[in-house]
């Protein structure tokens, strides 16, 4: 559920106010989602998603998102963009939270995607890579390899309530990847998390890319790494569909080729990739009270994924 800031009729109608998309004609809430509160808006003047920012997305932070995404669309990437009030303001605030309107996009998510998509997918990503190249804000990654030891430290040994042994290998897994991370890649703003609710298509075209809220400046090939975790893994979550990763890797090359540099780290960033999103899951994992509304994911699932890319030696077992 993603819908933790109840709006009233009268704050509702006080916040369109301020913008010419007419009246609301209907407002509910959307399920999807953990990190913010998000109400599809139906106006005279359209549909629109509105976003309140709960506490775990920085105010400080709203500014490079809104200006990315608008940056992003000016450039032809299929993404939101932001809404301006009658001031040419887009961050406001609803219900006590920092609050923005965006552009409504057609089509849906899917949940096992075809090697077909995946390759739309990569050529996206490789698209938002090129198109973000001269934004001119930055950000550093909140969650990019120094921040997964925190997580980690703080779940300590009850990592082994979520799989035996898992503490252990967790803490040896982290100091080989702090040993070897690369920090000469080439670099700039990259989505960080273009799981398959974050891609809307229309049949097998990608028609938007949505939830901007952790891009930041890093590896470009490491948000590709990203994506491979999140696509092109079976259902065991232990083994790769090398006919969906040739897919993925080969159509982003096609639009931004990987320097051989690239190539060499690429099984490690997918390893550190699936570390990432495994710290992450975890720290929740244990760290969620019963009952609070954020949604707990499986962080075995990327336990898994990551023990299986320690046994990939050579970039060509990914199609590179």
């Amino acid at each position: 559920m993603a819908v933790y800031t109840d709006v009233s009729d009268e704050e509702l109608s006080s916040f369109v106010a301020a913008y010419d998309i007419g009246m609301p004609l209907s407002f509910k809430g959307i399920a999807e989602g953990v990190e913010n509160t998000n109400y599809l808006l139906h106006a005279e003047g359209g549909r629109f998603i509105l976003t309140l920012y709960e506490k775990r997305t920085k105010s400080e932070d709203l500014p490079f998102f809104l200006g990315l995404m608008r940056h992003l669309a000016s450039k032809g990437v299929r993404c939101p963009m932001p809404i301006v009030d009658r001031q040419g303001e887009s961050l406001k605030r609803l219900a006590g939270r920092p609050a923005a309107m965006m552009s409504f996009l057609d089509g849906v998510s899917v949940r096992r995607p075809s090697a077909e998509q995946c390759a739309t997918v990569g050529a996206a990503l490789a698209a938002l890579h090129e198109a973000s190249a001269d934004y001119e804000l930055a950000r550093p990654n909140a969650m990019s390899v120094m921040a997964w030891r925190p997580l980690i430290a703080a779940v300590g040994e009850r990592a082994d309530e979520v799989a035996l042994g898992l503490a252990e290998d967790i803490e040896d897994e982290m100091a080989f990847l702090e040993r070897h991370w690369p920090s000469d890649l080439p670099r700039g703003v990259i989505h960080a998390d273009l799981f398959p609710n974050n891609v809307l298509f229309i049949g097998k075209q990608v028609s938007g890319l949505i939830d901007f809220y952790f891009a930041a400046n890093d590896a470009y090939a490491y948000d590709l790494a990203i994506c491979l975790n999140a696509w092109c893994f079976e259902a065991d979550h232990f083994s790769l569909n090398i006919t969906k990763a040739r897919a993925l890797v080969e159509s982003y090359s096609k639009i931004r080729p990987l320097a051989d540099a690239e190539k060499a780290a690429f099984p490690l960033l997918s390893r550190g990739a699936a570390m990432r999103f495994l710290a992450t899951r975890l720290y929740d994992w244990i760290n969620t009270p019963p009952g609070a509304l954020v949604k707990r994911l499986d962080p075995v699932e990327y336990w898994r994924k990551n023990r299986f890319h320690r046994r990939m030696m050579s970039p060509a077992d990914y199609g590179l």
